[in-house]
């Protein structure tokens, strides 16, 4: 009999627990490991639903009585905008794509994503984006305060000053974080059509993959539409440019069309995923395999498709044309098939 296996089995099992004692460290460097970068985002992106939560509450302790007898109402317009951007930003975004950074390659047999260090960057770029959130609330020059949709002329108001212009601070950081989702949405696009384990075919995928993959093409040809908004936006506080002042020649309404273009499709970017998570695990518990799994994969890439054919159903007082309004509630109708089926 050999005994020399086991031996060194047993020699490698006694070292293990000073090594796992040591693995806490690799959630605070740069790590290359999908695993390792898909618990970042998630223990951060939790950090900041706390964060998020204890603003909600305040608001709400504040509407309790008509009167602004907790906050006053520059803190109120502070803290709701706070609220909004931590809980979309910070939150609900890192946190699906933690889960996806950690699974999708395992599903689909890769053995990373298809760029590492790409991944890590787009990582390291939200504690960031939380800096710079959290700065603009409390920087001496006044908070940001125009509600994390930033409209002009409200968001304009704001004195030029960079060093100490809260508004300023909150527009560079959903610029940076614009710039980290391309970079991620780049990475799983890449990953999910290029780096399938062999055999693994597009209809073989499971449908979180699907959804994901649908989701993150949303982040890639959205995402630049806001990005370029917030820098824009960026330009005109800083540098006196006026792409949405008026007075300058500019239009306000071309931020609203921007913001939108992307902001209605971010719904999808939330909810595809939270579907495939769905249509994973109920035909487990109901010991039945998915129902139409072909239809819900496809739907799933038209949902993606027709969710950037919709924005302008949010500019209710913006003066768009009567034939405008019919085609864009035409379009809103029928991106509802497509998410019917996967209901």
């Amino acid at each position: 009999m050999k005994t020399a296996p086991l031996k060194n089995i047993i020699i490698e099992t006694e070292q293990d627990p000073p090594q796992a004692g040591r693995e806490w460290k690799r959630y605070f460097t740069f790590s290359t490991d999908h695993k390792v970068i898909g618990i970042q985002y998630l223990v951060t992106s939790f950090f900041f639903f706390l964060l998020g939560g204890i603003l909600a509450m305040i608001i709400r302790a504040e509407l309790i009585t008509p009167a602004s007898d907790l906050i006053d109402r520059t803190m109120y317009n502070g803290a709701f905008t706070m609220h909004g951007t931590i809980m979309l930003f910070l939150w609900t975004f890192p946190s699906l794509v933690g889960l996806a950074n950690y699974i999708v390659p395992i599903m689909i047999g890769a053995e990373d994503m298809a760029f590492p260090r790409l991944n890590a960057a787009a990582f390291w770029m939200v504690p960031v984006v939380g800096i710079l959130t959290v700065a603009s609330f409390f920087v001496p020059g006044g908070s940001a305060q125009a509600g994390w949709w930033s409209y002009p002329p409200v968001s304009t108001q704001m004195a030029t000053n960079f060093l100490f212009n809260g508004q300023v601070l909150w527009i560079l950081a959903i610029f940076v974080s614009g710039i980290s989702s391309i970079m991620g949405a780049v990475n799983f696009v890449t990953t999910i059509v290029k780096m399938r384990a062999p055999g693994m075919t597009f209809f073989r995928m499971p449908i979180f993959v699907w959804t994901v993959l649908s989701a993150q093409i949303i982040q890639l040809f959205g995402l630049p539409a806001l990005t370029a908004a917030a820098l824009m936006l960026l330009f005109d506080l800083t540098v006196g440019t006026g792409f949405f002042d008026p007075a300058r020649g500019g239009n306000p309404v071309l931020f609203q069309h921007l913001f939108w273009f992307y902001s209605h499709p971010a719904v999808y970017v939330i909810i595809l995923p939270i579907f495939g998570i769905f249509s994973e695990i109920f035909p487990v518990y109901s010991r039945k395999p998915l129902f139409g799994y072909k239809v819900v994969a496809i739907s799933s890439l038209i949902i993606a498709g027709v969710s950037g054919l919709v924005w302008v159903h949010h500019m209710y007082a913006s003066g768009t044309p009567g034939w405008m309004r019919m085609v864009f509630m035409l379009s809103t109708m029928f991106v509802s098939v497509p998410t019917g089926i996967k209901d």
